[in-house]
């Protein structure tokens, strides 16, 4: 049973919350939604990995140094810890049988939680050496499961434990739940962060933190990606966190300190959702999958939107 650690009975109005750059931002129908955020949990250390699980009808997201996975019941708006410690998780998905996906930093795994409650570890280690922080997975139809390694959890003590690489680099990851298989998928990243696929899957696109860039990669038919080329890049002092689509292409962009950025399907920046705090992870959920679920730092908002997410796996 859910606890009510923090119901928030009002909302944070922010005015001038959309930011058209591009007239295609206006007339793709982004702007028709809610004309304030509404912050659903105040309490976080440093949130992130918000996960729409619509046969719980609950958000799941990570207070990462606080070591816990919280979740918001849609029903109630009652706040509770789903599992602590959590093992400094980040990153949150479900696979083709609805079960939970989790990158914990602080145990530098890939884990599932089972439908009984049961923790199963996917992916510790590549070539016998451990990985370095997982940080975001994507599940392609196929049931595999592509997630970035940066090694954010392991260069201090504040969201993981600080240790040195022993892989020594920073790669993007294909892990066969069945076979236990995982190759590296796509390297030479500084810092890679957000995946996901394009809707038809033939393209994985990585948001690489530290370049401040998001690349695009061909997925080839051994499961392996191309060496990608840049399909955005952020100004002076902007970095890119997690990655989603919308089901017309559009790009939506966890940008840090410059709120969420939406792209079109060329790449072009059209226009900006303004948040009140440094934004870490954005998912779409909510009965019709038009509700962002945005984390920034200490909270978890959302914004009932006039746009809706890419399709549901």
């Amino acid at each position: 049973m859910l606890t009510a650690l923090g119901k928030v009975t009002g909302v944070t109005t922010v005015n001038g919350i959309y930011e058209t750059l591009d007239d295609r931002f206006r007339t793709g129908r982004c702007t028709l939604g809610d004309r304030h955020l509404e912050r659903l949990y105040e309490g976080c250390r440093w949130a992130e990995g918000p996960l729409y699980v619509p046969a719980w009808r609950q958000v799941i997201w990570s207070d990462i140094p606080n070591d816990r996975l919280m979740r918001w019941d849609e029903a109630t708006g009652t706040v509770g810890v789903f599992r602590a410690p959590a093992g400094n998780s980040n990153g949150n998905t479900v696979d083709r049988q609805g079960r939970l996906i989790s990158c914990e930093q602080g145990n530098r795994r890939v884990t599932r939680t089972e439908h009984d409650g049961r923790v199963t570890v996917l992916a510790d280690r590549y070539d016998g050496k451990r990985l370095n922080s997982p940080n975001d997975a994507v599940v392609r139809s196929d049931g595999t499961i592509w997630f970035s390694d940066p090694d954010f959890g392991i260069v201090s003590d504040y969201e993981g434990h600080r240790a040195e690489s022993e892989i020594g680099a920073c790669n993007v990851y294909r892990l066969d739940p069945v076979t236990g298989e995982i190759r590296i998928a796509a390297g030479g990243f500084e810092g890679p962060n957000g995946v996901v696929f394009s809707p038809d899957e033939r393209r994985l696109y990585v948001s690489d933190s530290r370049a401040a860039r998001v690349s695009v990669h061909e997925v080839r038919d051994d499961g392996s990606l191309s060496s990608g080329k840049v399909f955005a890049e952020g100004k002076e002092g902007v970095h890119y966190d997690n990655i989603r689509f919308d089901d017309e292409g559009r790009l939506w962009v966890a940008a840090l300190d410059d709120g969420v950025h939406c792209y079109a399907p060329d790449g072009t920046l059209i226009g900006r959702l303004l948040i009140p705090e440094t934004v870490s992870n954005i998912a779409f959920g909510g009965p019709k999958n038009n509700r962002m679920f945005i984390t920034a730092t200490t909270s978890l908002y959302s914004l009932v939107m006039s746009v809706t997410g890419a399709p549901r796996i």
